[in-house]
């Protein structure tokens, strides 16, 4: 609502099924079931899957929330339903996906792709070039690289330096960012072929001992 409200708009009204809400800073609170969902509509949840759920259950019209002290290049692309927080900075031609936060003094630079429902949390740094895939989430303050690739559906932990390309599922972290896992059920199989040896292979020589997939 911050956003919103700072942006010179209007939050004419929350959703939100939890029985014990009626109200949330002056604003009604109606349950999904109360009347027909109408746009523009924004989802403040943090959860990339949630997201993803709620904007396929209701396909209406999305807006998105830019922070007026924000800094976004005017070649670059934000998409709908997209948050882009206070301090945050999107620089030349990188574009953001559907549904996204773009979190508190996070640094997108020239060039980057962020797919559609990712969460970069705050004051963490994306150099040229990254491409992030789809439901990927960054930890706060961690730090990628020029031109690394990220897959879908990946977790990076907080404070990670993310210095060489992360296949679909793989959950990581440290500095430098080694991966601890593989979530096997976001990974498309094409795609992630060839990764997944690259992963089973970093696991074994970061753990020294037998790799696994989840």
């Amino acid at each position: 609502m911050d956003i919103v409200n700072a942006q010179g708009g209007h939050v004419g009204c929350l959703y939100d099924d939890a029985p014990r809400f009626t109200e949330i800073h002056g604003v009604p609170v109606y349950k999904t079931n109360d009347l027909q969902i109408a746009g523009p509509l924004i989802i403040s949840i943090g959860s990339n899957k949630i997201r993803k759920m709620i904007s396929e259950r209701y396909p209406i019209e999305y807006a998105k929330a830019i922070h007026p002290l924000a800094t976004v290049s005017p070649s670059s692309m934000v998409e709908e339903g997209t948050v882009v927080m206070q301090g945050a900075i999107i620089q030349s031609d990188a574009h953001i996906g559907r549904h996204c936060i773009i979190n508190t003094g996070a640094s997108i630079d020239h060039e980057c792709i962020i797919e559609d429902f990712v969460h970069i949390s705050p004051h963490a740094t994306l150099c040229g070039n990254v491409h992030v895939g789809e439901g990927t989430w960054i930890g706060a303050g961690a730090t990628v690289i020029p031109g690394v690739k990220i897959g879908r559906g990946c977790i990076i932990g907080a404070g990670s330096v993310v210095i060489r390309d992360i296949p679909d599922g793989a959950t990581a972290y440290g500095n430098p960012c080694k991966i601890k896992n593989i979530d096997m059920k976001h990974a498309d199989n094409q795609r992630f072929s060839e990764g997944k040896d690259l992963a089973l292979t970093e696991l074994r020589r970061a753990n020294k001992t037998e790799a696994y997939a989840a």
